[in-house]
């Protein structure tokens, strides 16, 4: 009863908003036409930090369950080319991907087959946990950006 408890809590520290907001309501009414935007004293568009969390999120995800994952280089294969989007299909497009993607994560971490400490045979000492969390925090610091630049170019709605 205490290990599902955990997995539960763990796999929601992905997902929740109960301190701040959460990524799907940050992903939310987003203007296609403010995507791409750098404001002034801001080194990203909404574009970029999406892609980049998606890139990095794909990469956590899938080093942690396939042994023949290559990961990106670094640090061009983890953020796009361009400020925007090509169109509305590819940002609905991997806001998509980046939603999916994090409930995979959860799952993965809420399976009670998944030992979570066991050391990820293809790795260098990471574990499950150790992949989940570090995916919490880069998400969670990526997440507080993305609301900034919303704000920024005006794209932001307090609810």
């Amino acid at each position: 009863m205490k290990e599902k408890v955990l997995r539960e809590s763990l796999a929601k520290v992905l997902t929740w908003g109960e301190a701040h907001a959460d990524w799907k309501k940050a992903l939310a009414r987003m203007e296609f036409a403010k995507t791409g935007i750098r404001a002034p004293g801001l080194p990203h568009s909404a574009w970029e930090l999406l892609e980049h969390a998606r890139i990095a999120q794909w990469d956590i995800l899938e080093f942690s369950r396939n042994a023949k994952h290559k990961s990106p280089d670094w640090p061009s294969g983890y953020w796009p080319s361009s400020a925007g989007p090509a169109s509305q299909t590819d940002w609905n497009h991997s806001a998509e991907r980046f939603l999916k993607d994090m409930k995979a994560m959860a799952r993965l971490v809420e399976n009670p087959k998944t030992d979570l400490f066991k050391k990820i045979p293809h790795g260098s000492g990471q574990t499950i946990l150790r992949q989940l969390l570090l995916l919490a925090d880069h998400n969670a610091y990526h997440l507080g950006q993305f609301v900034l630049v919303r704000r920024a170019v005006g794209a932001w709605e307090e609810n």
